[in-house]
């Protein structure tokens, strides 16, 4: 097992955030649209060289990616697409379970003439990368899983809220369109309550976004399809042996407060030669909360590491001989917030 390190704290600015474009300029990479199956993607472009692919979390965007491809793309391209249902893509009624955004990301970089790419995945976007490379394992380089689904049952307790039945009758109370002008007083809410100051942007920005009928549709078609009222209903972790081949990094805030740090353990552990980065003093969104030091781990990953190297029979072979050890089922012990 390769080694964990600690990634350590330094000085945050808790000043509170008066305006979003702080942390996300969104002039610097405009927002451009990929016809896939007929709908419209959103997507981000920058940089030249070895190709990111950078997924982003439920009920997010590609904005979540902006501090970090800003520092990447002196050395790497970097792609951050909005999933359909999601940011500034088409919310059409359909699928939106795992397979099919892996298989709309493999379009995607169809479409675009990309042949392989380092797949990097955030929160649920994180579910998404594991599921790429079980699917198109010859297209994935890298896999890095930032604060990911899919490694355990626990999430928190507002997400598990949100499946319950007739959910989606209620949402448009707790959304009203008029919470558009309450950005500043949101922020400060969450941020009297634990959560830092640009991890309460993100995550104001996604309560924004279910302010629109379209999108809280999406929302609740995904975010079922993942999570039920127990928790997190989908795992990778009978799989992760799969990923043997492929140079894998986990990045965690051991602060989340959506899905709990000991998922990173249980992912390093079962997963061959992964690396584990575990990031004091940073909550869920490590690309957002302090992008320097994240960006300053993500290349040290990719230079210290050498591109997948398909190969069919080592995959088989894999396949025949299964997981080494049978885990176990992991606690379902609450991740909630306390607010």
């Amino acid at each position: 097992m390769a080694n964990v390190r600690p990634s350590g704290r330094r000085a945050r600015d808790n000043r509170p955030i008066e305006a979003m474009k702080q942390i996300t300029p969104t002039e610097e990479f405009a927002v451009e649209y990929i016809s896939i199956h007929g709908h419209q993607i959103g997507y981000r472009r920058g940089g030249q060289g070895p190709v990111l692919l950078l997924l982003h979390g439920i009920a997010g965007s590609s904005l979540t990616w902006v501090p970090a491809m800003s520092l990447l793309q002196s050395d790497y391209t970097v792609l951050a697409p909005d999933f359909p249902g999601h940011g500034a893509s088409e919310k059409p009624l359909g699928d939106y379970s795992l397979g099919n955004l892996a298989s709309a990301m493999r379009d995607f970089l169809n479409l675009l003439g990309i042949d392989r790419a380092t797949v990097v995945g955030q929160s649920f976007g994180g579910g998404v990368a594991l599921q790429f490379a079980y699917q198109f394992p010859e297209r994935c380089e890298r896999l890095v899983l930032v604060d990911a689904g899919g490694l355990g049952r626990e999430v928190n307790w507002i997400l598990r809220l949100a499946t319950l039945p007739g959910a989606e009758y209620v949402m448009p109370a707790l959304f009203p369109a008029s919470v558009g002008n309450w950005g500043d007083s949101v922020v400060k809410f969450f941020g009297g309550r634990g959560f830092p100051n640009a991890q309460a942007v993100e995550m104001w920005r996604s309560y924004k976004s279910l302010t629109e009928g379209e999108s809280r549709r999406a929302f609740v078609r995904t975010i079922r399809s993942v999570i039920d009222p127990g928790g997190q209903s989908v795992s990778a972790a009978d799989r992760l042996y799969l990923t043997a081949h492929t140079p894998t990094l986990i990045v965690w805030g051991d602060h989340d407060r959506i899905i709990p740090l000991h998922h990173a353990y249980l992912a390093h552990e079962a997963i061959p030669n992964s690396r584990l980065e575990v990031m004091e003093g940073v909550g869920h969104f490590p690309q957002v909360e302090e992008p320097v030091r994240f960006v300053k781990i993500l290349r040290d990953f990719l230079r210290t590491t050498e591109p997948s190297k398909f190969d069919p029979k080592e995959l088989l072979d894999l396949l025949r001989q299964g997981p080494q050890d049978e885990a176990g089922p992991t606690n379902t012990t609450s991740a909630d917030p306390q607010f």
